[in-house]
């Protein structure tokens, strides 16, 4: 059967299981998408139509892929834009497909940009759709690359959806990844020198989700019966409540990082952004890397050991030689599990203080602990904007599975909660999906509430409002610190729950510390009937406690 290449790619994404594509509707294949029946989710930007599909990947830990459209060509505004979200899922490791117009052979001759290689930086693989034929090649060849290895984003470049190809004539069929083991020689010299360790610390990070491992880590740490820190993005990989976990950020987790003798990290590029901790006196420490991507080895610490392989069989494989080398009764436990309460105990307790305080305005604080209150753990979705909302709310807020909390990651943009959310949302529709942001990241998302309205999707934006860009001035980071250019209008001059609350939104303004928990479950019942809402709470300017480690 004759058909032309958007009619091709709209029946390959059906086969392989895409339910919605995000967009900004203006790239040619969109129209034979929706021809085809499958949805679109417009959004307001093509930056944005990048981030909703980023998120979908990221909170099903790569279980489904998200896919988004956006405008190509020749010094295409709607590319130029989506750069941004690119750049964020590529040095995050996201699997999202991105497709867009493909420049055709000669047509950059008047350009001074060059758009093909300006992807290939920000992209695992960049397909370039030169004859229409070989639609059903590229797609093979973009899903096993979203689906094996490290994740990350890929490209399908298509300079004329409307050329034809016969459908017959390479009949498609949908691909799996594909994942390897590590090396068995390997593994047994990981576990020998954490047997011999003396104040070993498990680093878990996000190749721990993406692999579906979070029980393998949680049995291989029991059995080696050490303590626990996880990266922001690897929040709820292993369960907050338990024992043997230390922490995100915060005092014990500097406390931890400091005194290791051996530093055992799985699913972990171990490369120190501006948002996760670096190894302190790493040249003094034996490292063991279990990662995914012998790239990351050697690249920033010296590696004792490495184990290269996908995290649940590199997991799998090392519970069984730990529990081989110790007759199953694993590493000796001592006191662990009460030292680590003990040191986070200790480290918690301004926290705590804060989470109850009945100040106003409000503390920060009494607002997370009021989303801890309002929320079930096991059946909801949080993320956050940067700034204060990402340090102080990763820190307190207790995640019990993997991916009910989605941490910033290294060059996250502005704004990124609501896309998250939205995501959430249509991934999962039976959780309460919420979003924490401050003022800096309420701007980002503010030409995108719309959305959320239009598409009838019952998310909660948690606005901590504190004045107007506080965290950018002297309020929390000390006299001098950009004291000409934080200052905007804050809660005492536009009263931002009136503001969206004329869009349709369900919205509040907060000032009562004793009505941040009814609040909250007055937004929960307006998403319920798919009314999204957006609750402002009126907070102090309150310091954030503890750093990211550096190196």
């Amino acid at each position: 059967m004759i058909i032309d290449v958007g009619t091709g790619l709209a029946r390959i994404l059906k086969q392989e299981g895409i339910e919605w594509v995000s967009t900004f509707p203006v790239c040619q294949v969109n129209n034979a998408l929706g021809r085809e029946g499958v949805p679109l989710v417009m959004m307001r930007d093509d930056r944005y139509a990048v981030a909703v599909a980023d998120a979908t990947s990221r909170i099903s830990g790569g279980a489904r892929i998200g896919v988004c459209t956006f405008q190509g060509g020749v010094n295409a505004a709607g590319l130029q834009v989506a750069f941004a979200g690119m750049a964020q899922a590529f040095e995050d490791g996201s699997p999202v497909l991105c497709i867009t117009d493909g420049i055709p052979a000669g047509a950059t001759e008047n350009s001074q940009f060059d758009v093909t290689s300006a992807l290939k930086t920000v992209s695992k693989w960049y397909g370039h759709l030169d004859k229409p034929e070989r639609l059903p090649e590229f797609m093979r060849r973009a899903f096993t690359m979203l689906r094996t290895g490290r994740p990350g984003p890929v490209v399908i470049a298509i300079p004329d959806s409307h050329a034809q190809y016969d459908e017959t004539a390479d009949p498609y069929i949908p691909v799996k990844g594909f994942k390897f083991a590590p090396d068995p020689a390997d593994v047994a010299a990981a576990v020998e020198l954490l047997l011999k360790a003396e104040k070993p610390l498990i680093y878990a990070g996000e190749g721990v989700i993406y692999a579906g491992a979070s029980a393998e880590l949680k049995e291989f740490v029991e059995l080696a019966n050490t303590p626990v820190i996880s990266t922001l993005k690897a929040k709820g990989a292993f369960p907050e409540d338990h024992p043997l976990f230390v922490g995100v950020r915060g005092d014990q987790v500097n406390h931890y990082l400091d005194e290791c003798d051996l530093l055992f990290a799985v699913g972990s590029s171990l490369s120190p952004g501006r948002f996760s901790h670096g190894i302190p006196g790493a040249v003094n420490k034996t490292i063991v890397h279990c990662t995914i991507d012998e790239l990351h080895v050697n690249k920033t610490y010296p590696t004792a050991q490495a184990v290269i392989g996908d995290a649940k069989f590199a997991l799998q494989a090392l519970t069984a030689e730990m529990s081989a080398k110790t007759s199953s009764n694993g590493r000796p436990a001592g006191n662990v599990a009460a030292e680590v309460k003990s040191v986070r105990d200790s480290a918690m307790v301004k926290y705590r203080e804060a989470m109850a305080s009945t100040e106003k305005p409000i503390n920060p604080y009494k607002v997370y602990a009021g989303l801890m209150e309002a929320l079930d753990p096991r059946k909801s979705f949080v993320t956050h904007e940067s700034g204060n909302t990402r340090d102080q709310l990763s820190t307190v807020y207790d995640t019990l599975v993997p991916r009910a909390f989605l941490g910033w990651g290294n060059v996250s943009s502005l704004g990124f909660s609501f896309a998250a959310t939205i995501a959430a949302k249509l991934s999962f529709p039976e959780k309460q999906c919420v979003a924490v942001t401050g003022e800096a990241g309420l701007g980002y998302m503010l030409g995108q509430l719309e959305v959320a309205l239009r598409q009838k999707i019952g998310i909660t934006v948690v606005h901590v409002s504190n004045g107007g860009f506080a965290g950018y001035g002297p309020g929390f980071w000390g006299d001098g610190h950009d004291p000409f250019t934080h200052k905007v209008l804050g809660y005492d001059e536009v009263d931002m729950s009136k503001v969206i609350g004329e869009m349709g939104y369900h919205t509040e303004r907060v000032t009562e510390p004793s009505d941040v928990v009814l609040a909250l479950q007055r937004a929960f019942s307006a998403n319920e009937s798919g009314q999204p809402a957006y609750i402002e709470f009126i907070c102090s300017q309150f310091p954030v406690y503890g750093g990211w480690v550096g190196r």
